[in-house]
């Protein structure tokens, strides 16, 4: 699934910076996460770095885009230009940053 980002958003710009995919741009009015590119930091890290920072908690799932494990896992490999092979499953999330 995809994240996000309510209109309780403060605009602190501390989400922007986390995300590792480059997910999170300044809307019109409040930041915004764009779906195609979230992959709820599968990949990268344990847990949504965004959620993480975000002092409002204003970064909830987006039910329009619900999404598996396996079908984040394609769209990181994808974003990162590896192959999104259903034969090889993902590695075991590490907490740290993917290198």
């Amino acid at each position: 699934m995809a994240l996000m980002i309510t209109d309780d958003c403060i605009n602190c710009d501390v989400c922007e910076p986390e995300c590792p995919n480059q997910a999170i741009s300044l809307g019109p009015e409040i930041y915004v996460i764009d779906p195609a590119k979230c992959t709820e930091c599968v990949g990268h890290f344990d847990e949504p770095q965004c959620v993480q920072v975000c002092p409002v908690a204003c970064i909830p799932v987006n039910p329009a885009h619900v999404e598996s494990p396996p079908q984040l896992w394609a769209k990181f490999r994808a974003l990162v230009g590896e192959p999104a092979s259903p034969d090889v499953p993902p590695p075991p999330p590490s907490g740290t940053a993917a290198g």
